[in-house]
C-alpha cells in the first residue's frame, strides 16, 4: 500500500506557477511510486476562512488511513497546526512538514484571530514525533521571525533553513523529498 501524503496549499492564487503549484508539481515528479500525493483545492484561497479550510481538511483526513505524511505550505501549515492542536485526529502521522508558515498574532501585521494558535498548541501536537519546519531567509512574504517563533515553540522539530528558495520554494527541493522518505 502506498504511503499517503496530504498537501495543504498556501493562500492566494494557485494556478499555473502561482502559490503552491510549483512545489506540488515538484513533489509529484520527485516522490517515488511508494507515495500517493493528494492536494485538495482549498476553498476561496484569495480570501480564506479557517472554518471553510477546516471543513475540507477534516473531510480529507477522514479519507486517509495508516501512516500519513502531512505537508502545509504557508497558510496551509498554519491551518494544519491549528487543526491538529484543536481537533481529535486518530491518524498515525509519521511526519508533519510546515513550510514558510506565518505565526498568526506574532505581530500586528500578522494579526488574524481566526488563524491564531492557542498558547499551548505545541503540547497538543507533541505526539507527532517528526515535525519539520522549513523557511528561506529570502522569503519576502513571511518574516523569518515567524520561523524562529515556531522553532522556539516546537523545540523537538527538525529545522531546515535555506538562503534562496523564497516563499514559494520554486527551485528543486531535494531536502524535502529526502525528509519525507525518511519518515517511513
Amino acid at each position: 500500500m502506498k504511503k499517503q501524503v496530504l498537501f495543504i496549499h498556501s493562500a492566494g492564487p494557485q494556478g499555473g506557477k502561482q502559490g503552491s503549484s510549483p512545489l506540488i508539481a515538484y513533489l509529484q515528479k520527485s516522490l517515488s511510486e511508494d507515495y500517493h500525493l493528494s492536494c485538495p483545492a482549498m476553498p476561496n484561497p484569495e480570501n480564506p476562512s479557517y472554518a471553510s479550510w477546516k471543513a475540507i481538511l477534516k473531510e480529507k483526513l477522514s479519507e486517509l488511513n495508516g501512516n500519513v505524511v502531512l505537508i502545509g505550505h504557508s497558510l496551509g501549515g498554519s491551518v494544519l497546526l491549528k487543526f491538529l492542536s484543536e481537533e481529535a485526529c486518530d491518524l498515525s502521522i509519521s511526519g508533519l512538514f510546515v513550510m514558510g508558515s506565518p505565526y498568526w498574532g506574532l505581530d500586528k501585521e500578522w494579526f488574524n484571530r481566526e488563524f491564531e494558535l492557542s498558547n499551548d498548541f505545541s503540547s497538543r501536537v507533541s505526539q507527532i514525533t517528526q515535525i519539520y519546519l522549513y523557511q528561506s531567509r529570502n522569503d519576502d512574504v513571511v518574516p523569518f521571525s515567524h520561523f524562529e517563533h515556531y522553532e522556539y515553540k516546537l523545540p523537538h522539530a527538525k529545522t531546515r533553513v535555506f538562503e534562496n528558495y523564497g516563499h514559494l520554494f520554486q527551485n528543486d527541493l531535494p531536502e524535502l523529498v529526502l525528509d519525507i522518505e525518511s519518515t517511513r
